[in-house]
């Protein structure tokens, strides 16, 4: 389990706090663990499988992940979104293998246009609303490992996190816990499996059944979990909020300890008056507390805020890749002789605890006090606490309520804008311009949409970018369809950009969502992996990608970037060249040839411009390689 900074890929990402390998205290600022290192199988394990839950999402963020999954690429984030060829292949290899679930409407936007490979994300990403009208905002990845040799155990992970699916650099907490697959249901696993198992109705836009069929089909693998608590820690226990029944708050205790980014009079007056004998000490943000009663704060022994000079390695480094911000969540709970450890999403907010609106994910650590620490030892010099402050009341000034509520409003309308009304209709262009537009969208809505208290909505889909914005306001209010003009097959896309400006000008807000979209061409996704392999050299290059295995190392899989050229069909890695390459994977069962055979179907499916990135000299050799697979096939078949 770890406190640290979230993968975005500048640099390698460090995560720091609690870890097996730690000798001194939990939440150790020093213990940090690489995001992308949770996600890779152990040894002798491949990856088969993934659900993932987060409240927001950027698509860069997003199209590394499935790469990090396939070709082991967990240390930078910016070196994997350079290779584009490496993006096509991880969501080809991904595809049906996971999925990510999202709060509807909180998809990163941005005004310049996203990369057209962030269509493939269409068959992972399903956005959700909160049954209860909270926010949809657990961090959960479930993931499923398939031994090497036959006979081992498959093997199960999860990551309950504070952080999201973006690329902030926040100090986070982040809980692993690896598992076998058992016969038998833990009935300590139903939190996990209720969250799982429900997700598929949350969705908003609809889920393909490849999606749902997988959901469900992890939820029942989570359900028959047996994991190994973390090192010093005897129990682990779950719990859900947001679904109705019984609301996670901190119980009785002797001494209380929160760590929450975010915070509120109403839940912070909670936890104050829970039955301890100390106050209780707490780690918040200054923006929050200063909108927090004065009353409610003097209930609190001590309260810190993070100190961005001491967080920033100790003052020498304050750019861009420092860890910045406080985003990390616990509650550290002293019962007995016993520390109680939560994390997990959940803020000290009325939403997350009182009301029960928000869907919230829970993992509380059990252990004995002179083994994990106090709450002293944790948050205090000796732990996390020597990277924060005394928070200082006049530090800043409450945030405007006026400003407040233009927020409120713009959120509203966020919301009426995800929650299915709207959809997407592309037709082809039959005009002299044809070969280079030839596709109209449309945003097209069931009913007219009031969007109170907006003065300003713009749309554009995200691979155009706001220079191709259109102003739907009046036209949604009315209940119009908006053509969003015509682009050619690789920029269509169901996820739009939408821009709102609150009436007063006090609040504007940039997200994405994705809508249905209805007459999208079949042919669309072979036209996109055509745009991405446009040369012979590219041709060559993805070959490379497709003949690795499955959790190749990502930096020898793509060599051949700097390699002598296509024409020399040779593996950087050590010159082999890619005959024997080929031989290999007819002899260990011809699978990668398959997917030779299917990319090269495509290619043809998806050239609608007369260029051929496939050699003459390769078709030649891909024949033999053809009747070799069917003798290979009917000879199975005997």
């Amino acid at each position: 389990m770890s406190i640290g900074s979230r993968s975005d890929g500048r640099r390698p990402d460090r995560t720091c706090g609690i870890s097996p390998m730690l000798n001194r205290t939990t939440l150790d600022p020093e213990t940090r663990v690489l995001y992308g290192d949770s996600l890779q199988p152990p040894p002798g394990y491949v990856f088969d499988a993934a659900v993932a839950t987060t409240f927001s999402l950027d698509f860069e963020t997003a199209l590394a992940a499935p790469v990090s999954l396939a070709l082991f690429a967990a240390e930078n984030r910016e070196d994997i979104l350079s290779h584009p060829l490496a993006l096509l292949e991880g969501a080809e290899r991904i595809a049906g293998r996971l999925v990510v679930f999202a709060d509807a409407g909180h998809l990163h936007a941005q005004g310049r246009p996203h990369s057209r490979l962030c269509s493939l994300l269409e068959r992972i990403i399903v956005e959700v609303a909160a049954p209860r009208g909270g926010a949809f905002h657990p961090k959960m990845w479930a993931l499923r490992y398939r031994p090497s040799r036959a006979g081992d155990p498959t093997l199960l992970r999860l990551l309950v996190l504070s952080r999201n699916l973006t690329r902030d650099r926040c100090w986070d907490i982040s809980l692993r816990l690896d598992g076998e697959l058992t016969r038998r249901p833990d009935a300590g696993n139903r939190p996990l499996f209720d969250l799982l198992s429900r997700l598929p109705d949350l969705a908003v836009g609809g889920i393909i059944d490849e999606a749902r069929v997988l959901t469900r089909e992890i939820a029942q693998d989570i359900r028959r979990a047996r994991w190994t608590a973390p090192e010093r820690f005897d129990e682990v226990s779950f719990a859900l909020n947001g679904f109705g029944g019984s609301i996670w708050q901190p119980s009785r205790c002797a001494r209380l300890g929160v760590i929450s980014p975010f915070c509120d009079t109403d839940a912070l007056d909670l936890l104050a008056d829970l039955p301890t004998a100390e106050k209780p000490i707490l780690i918040s943000r200054p923006d929050q507390l200063v909108c927090v009663d004065a009353e409610t704060l003097d209930a609190f022994e001590r309260i810190s805020v993070l100190d961005e000079m001491a967080a920033s390695e100790d003052g020498e480094d304050v750019s861009a890749n420092a860890l910045q911000g406080l985003h990390a969540k616990a509650f550290i709970a002293e019962i007995g002789w016993d520390t109680v450890l939560t994390v997990g999403s959940g803020n000290a907010t009325r939403p997350a605890l009182l009301s029960g609106n928000n869907v919230e994910l829970f993992a509380s650590l059990k252990g004995k006090r002179s083994r994990v620490g106090t709450i002293e030892q944790i948050m205090g010099e000796k732990g996390f606490g020597r990277l924060t402050r005394t928070f200082v009341p006049s530090e800043l000034e409450p945030v405007d309520p006026a400003v407040i509520s233009a927020e409120k409003r713009l959120d509203d309308a966020r919301r009426a804008l995800c929650r299915g009304a709207l959809r997407l209709r592309c037709e082809r262009v039959a005009d002299e311009d044809a070969a280079e537009h030839p596709w109209r969208v449309w945003l097209t809505t069931s009913e007219p949409l009031p969007l109170k208290g907006v003065g300003a909505l713009t749309v554009w889909p995200i691979t155009r970018g706001d220079g191709h914005a259109c102003d739907v306001l009046s036209a949604l209010r009315s209940g119009e369809p908006v053509d969003l003009g015509v682009m050619p097959m690789v920029d269509l896309t169901r996820f739009l950009a939408f821009r709102l400006v609150e009436e007063t000008e006090k609040a504007s807000t940039l997200f994405s969502t994705g809508l249905i979209m209805d007459g999208l061409p079949a042919e669309r996704h072979a036209a996109i992996l055509r745009w991405a392999i446009d040369s012979r050299d590219a041709f060559f290059r993805y070959l490379r990608l497709l003949l690795s295995e499955l959790g190749e190392p990502f930096s020898a899989a793509l060599a051949a970037q700097e390699g002598a050229g296509a024409g020399s069909w040779a593996t950087a890695a050590d010159d082999a060249p890619l005959l024997e390459d080929m031989v290999r994977a007819l002899c260990r069962g011809g699978e990668r040839l398959r997917a030779i055979e299917r990319l090269m179907t495509r290619l043809e499916a998806g050239n609608d411009t007369g260029a051929d990135p496939i050699p003459d000299d390769f078709r030649t050799l891909w024949d033999a390689f053809r009747i070799a697979l069917q003798d290979q096939d009917a000879a199975h078949g005997g």
